[in-house]
């Protein structure tokens, strides 16, 4: 007797069993012969013969005679009956078992037996006219001749059937000949409908890749030919198909793409004649040609960016040092950080072309973006397409002049920006320069973010105090002091003089102009803390030396200070020197102007009246505080001179009239002259003051001071007195101008007067 265990097989009693010798090693290892017994014991899981166990088996086999076995080793096997295993028993992989009959109760007579397993075979027949495995169809159809019952059918169909091992042993624990039949049937019935909603979704889909791929093949053809229309003839190439292309080249987030695509399919249905036509094709004209592909990061060689710092612009070195630390910074983080710079100087120090000179160090793309006057958010964030005549804001459309992602980009003149009905540019500009915001800013009219974190900013001003604080907060600010004559000199005679000839078309031979004259300019032909109005002065020269040199009277002009009104057809500037004579009440002060430093004199003096105090100059009402707090120092230090106070009109005049005055650092300098005015003291001309002063007599710190120590220079002065609290700004100060003056810090009011001889 031979035992082979079976799984996920449906084996029941009275059917043909057919075996390739390969696949049934049982019987031709133990020389299965005709006649002998077979019993096949059903296992739960399909396990190795050496990690079987008794309790792997079910409870019922059945069993079967060899009836042939050829030269092959192909078995044909006729099973028998059901049988009980009562006892299993495994050693050495070797299968003993104890068996007994099992009754079948034959309920169903051979004709309905014989009819029901015909319309099982029909439907099986007509199920494999379409079947999509062929290699499966071909050996149906060689056993389906062979087969004589439905269980020869069921069995043949095992592997195929859906239902679970446990079913299919259900249908050989079935004891009854009806019951078993029509658990066969309905597997059977399962399997040729489930292969027929299988065939059915094979065509379907079929039908659905047939489709796709027909399409595709057609837009390949019609974008083959086109793209040889548009080679043959490409001023011809429509606006869909040019804005098409650009999109897919264009490297856009998600968001953007889909939203260029929205509009493309919105300018389609438009039509050239649609009134929309125009703003769409402006809308994609823009977003496609923004840069938005992310560049690389290059390593910035610092020893290079020096050069090129150095070669722009002459002087600045804490500027230059803080702009090569940042550079620095860049290249070791491998992306834009740190601060975002805010140049803050008088106009002409530098501050937008060393914006330049960073980009020149960084291989960079360079925009200048001027913000003066801009009173509507919309220039910045710009305008709603809803909007007749919207427009990108002015950031974005500084990014698309560059071409690339991370320009450098100047924002001029950031202190001119106001604030009306339009909303508050100030605030727009928040989210612009803010490195944890500006990853996604979206400007209004293209209404999908843009990444602005790669870009670097750097911002300009003459002052800072008209830039609202959340604003200031957001930048680091490096002050541009003014330039003393020496570096005004160096600065004409290596880049201005030489580019100014150049633009006259001047030969460098033909055009000598002495380091005397130079000077004189720079001393009697300008008053600005900067090098503009000096390089409009060196372009008036320039051009005047050309129509000589046209007109052919010379060969080389050499100009000289005495020619100089004639070549630049002005008079001298006249300065504010300081006065040649002392006068009581009379004191030189120094103030800030955007132009740079000047000194100004404040004069005070008594005419009879009843105690009025008569302000004149234009002076602004910080400068008439500090007025009144000056009178009531003078008035508590000298309470001796209450009547002249009282019989007297106190007049305080502020030269020039015509010239609005104000700022918080002339308090100083009001209380020295009304003291001197009330003791009838002298203070030197060659004395100069600035500072703002509180009612306890202290002396306030002040700003501009490079400016006003520069200025003081200018005109002659040799002592000057500053706020202790200003000490640390004499950082700032060049050292030629230090070395010209004296300067003394004061703490409080009584200090100043008793330096200079008041008290």
């Amino acid at each position: 007797m031979i035992i082979v265990p079976y799984y996920n097989i449906v084996i029941v009693p009275e059917i043909n069993l057919y075996f390739a010798g390969k696949y049934f090693k049982e019987v031709t290892r133990e020389n299965g012969e005709q006649g002998q017994t077979v019993v096949f014991l059903m296992l739960k899981e399909d396990k190795p013969r050496e990690a079987m166990q008794p309790d792997d088996f079910y409870p019922i086999g059945i069993t079967g005679t060899i009836e042939t076995v050829d030269q092959d080793g192909d078995v044909k096997i006729k099973t028998g009956s059901r049988v009980n295993i009562d006892s299993i028993e495994i050693v050495d992989g070797a299968i003993e078992v104890t068996l007994s009959k099992r009754q079948d109760i034959e309920d169903l007579s051979p004709e309905e037996a014989a009819k029901r397993f015909d319309n099982a075979r029909t439907a099986f027949i007509q199920s494999l006219q379409n079947t999509q495995n062929l290699q499966f169809t071909l050996l149906a159809r060689n056993y389906v001749q062979q087969w004589e019952s439905l269980g020869e059918l069921t069995a043949t169909l095992s592997y195929q059937l859906t239902i679970s091992n446990e079913e299919k042993y259900q249908i050989l624990a079935s004891d009854t000949l009806s019951e078993r039949t029509e658990r066969m049937e309905q597997a059977i019935y399962q399997y040729l409908e489930a292969e027929k909603v299988k065939k059915e979704a094979a065509a379907a889909q079929q039908s659905q890749n047939e489709k796709v791929y027909r399409e595709q093949a057609i837009r390949k053809q019609i974008e083959f030919l086109q793209n040889e229309l548009d080679e043959m003839h490409p001023e011809n190439i429509s606006d869909v198909r040019k804005f098409e292309k650009k999109i897919e080249a264009s490297g856009m987030n998600e968001t953007a793409h889909d939203e260029a695509v929205k509009v493309l399919n919105r300018m389609k249905q438009e039509g050239k004649d649609g009134h929309e036509y125009g703003m769409l094709y402006d809308y994609l004209d823009f977003v496609t040609s923004l840069s938005w592909k992310k560049e690389e990061m290059h390593p910035v060689d610092l020893k290079e960016a020096r050069k090129i710092l150095d070669a722009d612009h002459f002087g600045l070195d804490k500027v230059k040092r803080r702009i090569v630390q940042q550079l620095a910074v860049m290249t070791l983080n491998q992306k834009q950080s740190g601060s975002i710079l805010l140049f803050v100087g008088a106009p002409g120090t530098g501050k937008t072309s060393i914006g330049q000179s960073i980009a020149k160090a960084l291989g960079r793309e360079y925009v200048r973006v001027s913000l003066g006057g801009i009173r509507d958010e919309a220039e910045i964030r710009g305008h709603r397409r809803t909007y007749v005549g919207a427009m990108p804001g002015r950031i974005m459309d500084g990014i698309k002049r560059s071409g690339v992602s991370n320009p450098v980009v100047v924002l001029d003149e950031v202190d001119k920006l106001a604030k009306d009905y339009g909303g508050d540019p100030s605030s727009a500009l928040l989210e612009v320069l803010d490195p944890e915001q500006n990853s996604t800013f979206t400007d209004h009219y293209m209404n999908v973010p843009y990444d602005l974190s790669d870009v670097l900013f750097v911002c300009t001003a003459n002052t800072t105090d008209t830039i609202q604080e959340p604003l200031l907060n957001r930048m680091e600010v490096i002050q541009f002091p003014g330039y003393t004559a020496s570096e005004k000199f160096q600065i004409a005679k290596r880049h201005l003089l030489p580019r100014a000839m150049e633009e006259m078309g001047i030969q460098p031979e033909k055009l000598k102009v002495s380091d005397s004259a130079l000077r004189a300019i720079i001393s009697d032909y300008t008053m600005e803390a900067g090098v503009r109005g000096l390089k409009k002065r060196l372009d008036t020269l320039c051009r005047a030396a050309a129509v000589r040199l046209v007109e052919g009277n010379n060969r080389c002009i050499s100009v000289t200070p005495v020619q100089l009104q004639k070549y630049l057809d002005s008079k001298p500037l006249l300065h504010d020197h300081m006065l040649e004579q002392k006068q009581p009440g009379v004191v030189t002060g120094l103030a800030w102007t955007q132009a740079g430093g000047e000194i100004l004199f404040i004069e005070a003096v008594f005419t009879k009246g009843k105690g009025n105090v008569i302000i004149t100059g234009q002076l602004g009402d910080v400068m008439k505080e500090s007025v009144q707090i000056a009178v009531s120092l003078a008035k508590s230090r000298f309470p001796e001179k209450a009547e002249l106070f009282e019989k007297n009109d106190l007049h305080i005049h502020v030269p020039s009239g015509a010239v609005p005055k104000d700022g918080p650092s002339a308090g100083i300098t009001l209380t020295t002259a009304i003291v001197s005015l009330v003791t009838g003291k002298l203070v030197s001309p060659k004395i100069a003051m600035t500072g703002e002063v509180s009612l306890r007599g202290c002396v306030m710190p002040i700003g501009g001071l490079p400016e006003k120590l520069m200025a003081a220079v200018r005109a002659g002065i040799t002592t000057v007195f500053i706020p202790v609290e200003n000490e640390n700004d004499l950082d700032e100060v060049p050292s030629e101008v230090k070395k010209s003056l004296e300067i003394i810090p004061v703490h409080m009011v009584s200090d100043v007067l008793e330096k200079t001889g008041l008290c």
